[in-house]
């Protein structure tokens, strides 16, 4: 199973955001442990160390975000991808759309997020983590 980590998984994983850290953590087990092949999204990583600069040194999110990159493989999109992202108006939110071209370029099963309901308009299937979870029976 190909999986691509919603920047909101990274996050509450990489901060151990309650009450989501949990489920988080048995994601990005289960890729580190190769049961599932977990993919990020390269535009996910400006983000997250964006995002961490108020509460995290320099120093921290980069350590942070070569933790993720030791278990997720980074992927991009396509300019074909980019393009017809630009095209879909479909999504109210650009970043989510090119989250499931990214998800498309990898062939992957599922977006994993907390925010299912913005990517209802997705050609990948997004689910939540625990959604996943049960699925896998972990």
């Amino acid at each position: 199973m190909i999986i691509l980590v919603d920047t909101n998984i990274a996050l509450d994983f990489l901060t151990m955001r309650q009450p989501f850290y949990n489920d988080a953590r048995e994601i990005i087990s289960l890729c580190a442990r190769e049961k599932v092949q977990g993919f990020i999204a390269f535009h996910s990583l400006p983000n997250i160390f964006y995002i961490l600069r108020k509460s995290h040194s320099d120093t921290d999110r980069r350590k942070m975000l070569r933790k993720l990159c030791l278990v997720l493989r980074v992927t991009g999109a396509s300019h074909k991808r980019v393009c017809s992202a630009i095209e879909r108006s479909d999504f109210s939110d650009f970043e989510d759309c090119l989250q499931d071209e990214c998800a498309k370029e990898v062939s992957a099963d599922y977006i994993v997020t907390r925010n299912t309901e913005d990517f209802q308009k997705a050609e990948v299937k997004a689910v939540t983590p625990h959604d996943l979870l049960e699925m896998l029976g972990s």
